[in-house]
């Protein structure tokens, strides 16, 4: 019996939601994933469907139950999401690391950034300054006021944004002089650039790591997603994009 037009298309739909891999990738990663997609869907032979966020947003997602297959988030609420329950161990790989980084509006004279006394008189000079308030590098830049002994000072020229997209659109737009954030959320943002990176001795990394979802079988393409991930089609990408491969 030949099935009406509407029944074909809502199993076509069906078949196609079914095989798609569900991936759930911090911002950090975006720039490197998107660019992998078209390798990735090949090598898991399925659609992958991707959703950014903060790490920490993502995480709550994943707590309250949302459908994902692989999570691509910062290492340490990779580990603490596997602690849970919610992530499996055995499913488990590195994937990159990312330095901290200072944006301005593109074409905007660079300011001294070179050493840490440079960068401090930078700050200082700023009108003002943005980064994620749910950001993975938000507790590295704030123990570096910190050190510089500037953290009040930078506390009332500081607009705190809800992701890095937002606080760059900010420096593009110009009501912030300076983003401070992972150097990979830096270099594919519009109207944006790089400056510089944190002087050695204030520079911090965060890690990213992916894992499969631990409840029930999900898309048979996620083991392949994660195969690739760990594969060496991904190390020239990461470094183009600011990062670094982990194993």
């Amino acid at each position: 019996m030949k099935l009406p037009v509407y029944a074909t298309l809502l199993a076509v739909s069906a078949i196609t939601l079914l095989g798609q891999v569900h991936v759930l990738a911090s911002n950090g990663v975006k720039a490197v994933i998107e660019e992998l997609r078209p390798q990735c869907e090949r090598a898991a032979g399925s659609p992958v469907e991707i959703e950014y966020g903060t790490s920490t947003a993502l995480k709550q997602k994943i707590e309250n139950g949302d459908r994902f297959d692989v999570a691509i988030l910062t290492s340490d609420v990779i580990d603490a999401l596997i602690q849970s329950g919610k992530l499996s161990p055995m499913a488990r790989v590195n994937v990159a690391r990312a330095g901290v980084g200072i944006g301005i509006r593109k074409g905007a004279p660079k300011p001294d950034v070179h050493n840490a006394d440079a960068l401090k008189r930078t700050l200082l000079a700023a009108k003002a300054i943005t980064y994620a308030g749910d950001g993975a590098s938000r507790v590295h830049v704030e123990e570096m006021f910190q050190k510089m002994g500037i953290a009040a000072a930078m506390k009332q020229k500081t607009i705190l944004e809800q992701g890095s997209t937002r606080a760059n659109e900010r420096v593009a737009a110009g009501s912030a002089d300076i983003i401070l954030t992972l150097v990979s959320e830096i270099l594919p943002a519009p109207g944006v650039e790089l400056a510089g990176t944190l002087p050695a001795e204030f520079q911090s990394y965060v890690g990213f790591a992916a894992a499969a979802n631990a409840q029930g079988a999900g898309s048979p393409g996620r083991a392949a997603v994660l195969k690739f991930l760990a594969g060496p089609a991904v190390g020239p990408v990461l470094r183009g994009k600011g990062m670094e491969p982990v194993k």
